[in-house]
């Protein structure tokens, strides 16, 4: 059984851009592919884990992982799957944040010289120009296309902020400079950031005129079906001082 059979068996994969192209390049060990991981809070989750677990069983079957720590993107905030704007964290509080998760990371994955990688977004994200970004990324995104996203939908009636909006021009502007910096091909996430992600490989292909690839897996939710995630108040966290082994 191929890697990418064995992940589509276990009921893990959600969505995909091309399988045939993911196939050939996960199954074969081609693909350099990343997973953000925002520093909304000072341990990962469960649903972290699986996460995780992707990327290791990706990492052995040869394929190598970028784990890109979230400290630019959660400056901002990630609208997706949620009825409200997320708390505004202070840079301080975010990279004690990123601290933490790297801890944990590094726990699950082999990281080093020819291993996988571990990168922050804020390292590129803090020092874009506003202006030059708008005017190399700006026109590669519709607006309308973007009001149309499932991430943005369900936050039309309640309010959606400018902050929040950019928020997927960032994510998919990560993508493009990893991409273009450490030749990443691919991305994965969990289903919630299907728009995002799509976000990503439109842009570079608008701007390079190459293809990448997405792919998502099936979200950890609890008993009504909602997502288990770090600021929803349902998390089980990674950290045994937050969530105790027994």
């Amino acid at each position: 059984m191929t890697i990418y059979d064995e992940l589509k068996a276990r009921g893990l994969i959600a969505q995909v851009t091309d399988e045939e192209e993911i196939k050939e390049l996960i199954n074969n060990g081609k693909a350099t592919f990343y997973i953000g991981f925002d520093c909304t809070a000072d341990s990962l989750t469960a649903g972290h884990f699986m996460a995780l677990t992707l990327m290791k069983r990706l990492q052995q079957a040869g394929n190598r992982p970028i784990a890109l720590i979230g400290g630019g993107t959660t400056m901002i905030g990630d609208p997706s799957g949620r009825t409200d704007m997320r708390k505004m964290l202070t840079k301080e509080d975010i990279d004690h944040n990123a601290e933490c998760f790297k801890r944990q990371m590094e726990r699950f994955i082999e990281f080093g010289e020819g291993k996988a990688m571990m990168l922050n977004n804020a390292d590129w994200l803090l020092n874009l120009n506003y202006i030059e970004l708008l005017r190399e990324v700006g026109p590669c995104f519709s607006v309308n296309n973007m009001l149309r996203a499932e991430c943005y939908k369900q936050r039309m009636e309640k309010g959606l902020s400018f902050l929040e909006f950019n928020y997927m021009i960032m994510q998919s502007y990560d993508f493009y400079h990893l991409f273009q910096n450490y030749g990443c091909n691919m991305e994965f996430g969990g289903d919630d950031q299907w728009s995002n992600m799509l976000g990503g490989t439109e842009l570079i292909r608008r701007k390079l005129g190459k293809d990448a690839y997405a792919m998502t897996i099936t979200l950890l939710t609890d008993s009504q079906g909602k997502k288990m995630g770090k600021t929803a108040g349902n998390a089980v966290w990674l950290d045994p001082n937050k969530t105790s082994p027994f």
